[in-house]
């Protein structure tokens, strides 16, 4: 172009300048709605984080419903709850409704369905425990005078070299026979169904009782007791009987 500047080339430059300077004058500058509108947005953020906030803070007010539930009534309610399971498992039995109700009125923690759980698992816990001479866990588990009966068995059965082969097979059956509460102490009769698999051998290992092989059943009735006025809350085998 031999150093002339071109008139459309002028031309342009100054179009150029012109729309870039309108476009800054549009875009670089805020007019008021704009800051209104950005006044707004950053309002609303601030009131949606001061809501989630709140959740965490928010407890939940009890209903009116539960406010009644006094402790009064939650006991009443507890104990109309046992008595009817007194009534379901006695069925019928006047006696044994009477005396499993003296035993729950006076101590509120005594559930007769949970008792027959223990008691199954004592159960099964003592006959093992006589069967393997294991005096410690039978000392746990039974009164002072039935302790003393067992480990003179087990000391006479020792003195004769002889040892019980025995596998617990389970319990078929066990029911609430009796129930009393007598001078602060609950009694609670049990007879149990088992089946076993025991053989007595001797010194020599010759089965001199029993049956390795076979399953027997047994029927034990035994009385578990409790002192109501003690903090703890274990029962302990008193008593043992043949049934009739």
């Amino acid at each position: 172009m031999d150093g002339k500047i071109d008139i459309f080339t002028l031309l342009f430059l100054v179009l150029a300048v012109i729309i870039i300077l309108r476009l800054r004058s549009v875009l670089g500058r805020k007019s008021s709605e704009d800051d209104a509108r950005v006044e707004r947005y950053k309002a609303e953020q601030r009131a949606r984080a001061a809501a989630g906030q709140g959740q965490d803070k928010i407890v939940t007010l009890p209903r009116r419903d539960r406010a009644d539930a006094t402790p009064e009534k939650a006991a009443a309610a507890a104990t109309a709850d046992i008595e009817e399971k007194v009534r379901t498992l006695a069925s019928g039995n006047e006696p044994l409704a009477d005396g499993l109700l003296s035993v729950a009125r006076s101590d509120p923690s005594f559930d007769p369905e949970h008792f027959l759980v223990g008691a199954r698992q004592a159960y099964e816990m003592i006959v093992t425990a006589f069967a393997e001479a294991n005096r410690k866990t039978l000392k746990g588990l039974l009164s002072k005078d039935v302790f003393e009966g067992f480990s003179a068995a087990l000391t006479d059965r020792e003195g004769r070299g002889e040892q019980i082969d025995q596998s617990f097979v389970g319990i078929n059956k066990a029911d609430i026979v009796e129930a009393e509460l007598k001078s602060g102490m609950a009694h609670v009769t049990v007879r149990f169904a088992s089946e076993l698999i025991s053989a007595t051998r001797d010194r020599e290992g010759t089965v001199i009782a029993g049956d390795p092989k076979r399953i027997k059943e047994v029927i034990d009735i035994w009385t578990f007791a409790r002192d109501i006025g003690s903090r703890d809350p274990n029962w302990k085998l008193v008593a043992t009987q043949a049934p009739g």
